[in-house]
């Protein structure tokens, strides 16, 4: 019978003991934890996505973002046109048109108290304001619009406000105008000036003028964002909010800001130069699109933490801790002179994807500070204690232990920042890599080899 051939004992013996082999398997394996690291993101985007979800939940039962429009002045214009059939023949009839005019001045005080809402384990912030509005329409302009004032329809004005979300209006709203106090309604004509019309149909034959004083107050209620519509020749808009953590969106900031630890004000003044909207305007439908023209601001209430997108930082940054922590325990194994086996990085590295998702449920339950903390000590305690285990001695696995902590404090230094995170965090890899080549020029690679385990 004849032997089959075996490979040489120095070739098997080099293959395994090679420090280049052991790099190259280190490095790999490495790369293999890659996937189970975006299945942790993958996880951590899911549970940010079920957050969202509460919150559109919440919003549809409580009341959506508001944005508070208007008011506008309608007057219905008669015109006559001229039209041409097919043989040439020239008739004349009667076409409807509306005159739009915005107030000359806009001014509005709006107090808000946001508060937040638990639905499970996730908060959405809602909030309830009252709203007050004041100011004065623009005088009609005949003469340089060329408008015939005996083809007004002075009784048929309408005056129009906008709400985004009417579910969320608490109060029937009066608006005064002149003298006089009308009650409104919603509109359900054709006038799709707002998204949702509000109007009052007050009867103008009489003053046959449009330079009216007017007020109304509104107590509405709504989640996440509170906004209004620049409309005014000259708006100014008041929020006074219980909120220490507000965000300024929109087209405009904010003039006068003040921001404690309970609450906050913002102040808007703005003239009607970088206004998206004429003074005055005729058109037989006219949309106010907010959307393209950006003529609104305000304020949205966000949650002091964003509890996952922390999480999410510190996920990202998981295959350099893992990188860091192979080649830790790999300079660690050649200075002990004790062999670490391939399986047991298996574990070590498996461990240390696993801390993710630790992080990621005591998040949800105690916050991001305290989970990272109790995430990064248990991972720390169980690494150390295998090393111990593995080399037989306990003085390595405290300075690895400690090691391993001052890596995930130095990721929670940079997840903290913002500004000054590329900065630390370039100085913090410049430091690492600096002592990693310290450590290699000290030891004696000419071996080749890693050190055996003791019989």
């Amino acid at each position: 019978m004849e032997n089959k051939p075996t490979a040489s004992p120095g070739v098997a013996q080099w293959f395994g003991e090679s420090v280049l082999v052991k790099l190259a398997l280190i490095g790999f394996l490495t790369l293999l934890l890659l996937i189970p690291s975006e299945w942790i993101q993958s996880l951590i985007l899911e549970r940010q996505s079920r957050q969202s979800e509460v919150f559109n939940e919440v919003s549809d039962k409580w009341s959506g973002s508001q944005l508070v429009e208007g008011p506008v002045l309608i007057i219905p214009y008669k015109s006559i046109v001229a039209q041409k059939d097919v043989n040439g023949k020239v008739t004349y009839g009667e076409s409807l048109t509306n005159i739009y005019i915005l107030p000359e001045t806009l001014n509005i005080l709006s107090k808000a108290n946001p508060e937040k809402l638990k639905r499970g384990i996730f908060d959405a912030v809602v909030y309830n304001t009252k709203v007050a509005v004041n100011g004065r329409f623009s005088p009609i302009e005949l003469k340089k619009s060329g408008i015939n004032p005996a083809m007004l329809q002075w009784d048929k004005a309408k005056v129009a406000i906008g709400l985004s979300d009417l579910k969320g209006l608490k109060n029937n709203p009066v608006i005064k105008l002149g003298d006089s106090s009308y009650s409104v309604e919603p509109d359900f004509t054709s006038l799709s000036l707002f998204s949702n019309n509000l109007i009052v149909l007050p009867n103008l034959s009489t003053e046959k003028n449009t330079a009216l004083n007017f007020s109304f107050d509104l107590d509405i209620r709504g989640s996440n964002e509170l906004n209004f519509q620049h409309l005014g020749k000259s708006t100014t808009v008041k929020i006074d909010g219980k909120w220490n953590n507000p965000s300024f969106t929109g087209r405009y900031l904010p003039e006068q800001r003040k921001i404690t630890e309970e609450n906050f004000t913002a102040t808007w003044k703005m003239p009607y130069f970088n206004r998206p909207f004429p003074q005055q305007w005729q058109d037989a439908d006219t949309r106010l699109n907010t959307e393209k023209k950006g003529g609104a601001f305000g304020v949205k209430f966000i949650l002091p933490v964003d509890q996952y997108q922390k999480t999410m930082r510190s996920a990202k940054y998981s295959i350099l801790i893992i990188l860091l922590t192979f080649i830790s325990l790999f300079f660690t194994e050649m200075i002990n002179k004790k062999k670490v086996h391939l399986l047991q990085y298996v574990l070590i590295g498996a461990a240390m994807t696993i801390y993710y998702s630790l992080l990621l449920s005591f998040t949800e339950r105690v916050g991001f500070n305290f989970a990272y903390l109790i995430a990064s000590v248990a991972t720390v305690a169980l690494i150390s204690i295998f090393i111990a285990m593995v080399l037989n001695n306990k003085k390595p696995a405290i300075i690895f232990g400690g090691i391993l902590a001052v890596f995930y404090g130095f990721i929670y230094v940079i997840i903290q920042l913002q500004d000054l995170a590329l900065l630390f965090g370039s100085i913090g890899l410049f430091f690492i890599i600096s002592v990693l080549m310290y450590l290699s020029a000290k030891m004696d690679w000419t071996k080749q080899n890693v050190p055996q385990t003791e019989q």
